[in-house]
């Protein structure tokens, strides 16, 4: 049986603008080390996106959003330090940012707002798969994103 050609023909013009949904996990991971790798050999950035997202923020005190906030900040900095080492020798070309409401929407905003920004470049969404069970039900940031955004998304497994 002949296998199928596929196009493998880089992408015209413009710099790749890469946004990486990042929380620390392995999926998150290997959707930063798969970001490093479509950059290479390419101009432009990989932007790291940290979002702390809290559910039921309606239903909690002042003080407890204080709380839940610092932690936040807490994390973003561990976050930052693991996203530095990870792409030590890998790729240089990156920034990172903490992003705060439902994680699908704030990957989607960062994505237009680079678009925007760019407007000659290319703009992709990168994340990890969910591995949860729950999300099968509910559903996960990646299949979100499938459905609502407007720019390419990459799903590492």
């Amino acid at each position: 049986m002949a296998a199928a050609s596929m196009n493998t023909d880089p992408a015209p013009g413009g710099d790749l603008y890469l946004i990486v949904g990042y929380d620390g996990s392995p999926p998150a991971s290997r959707a930063l080390d798969a970001a490093a790798r479509l950059l290479r050999g390419r101009s432009g950035r990989i932007d790291v996106l940290y979002v702390g997202h809290i559910p039921a923020i309606d239903m909690m005190s002042a003080e407890a959003i204080v709380e839940v906030e610092a932690g936040f900040d807490e994390l973003a900095r561990d976050l930052h330090a693991q996203a530095s080492e990870q792409l030590r020798g890998q790729e240089e070309r990156w920034r990172f940012e903490r992003g705060q409401g439902a994680i699908a929407d704030v990957l989607i905003k960062a994505a237009d707002q680079i678009r925007d920004a760019h407007p000659g470049g290319n703009v992709a969404i990168v994340v990890g798969s969910s591995s949860s069970a729950m999300h099968r039900v509910v559903g996960s940031v990646a299949v979100s994103l499938a459905r609502r955004a407007d720019v390419p998304i990459v799903i590492v497994p």
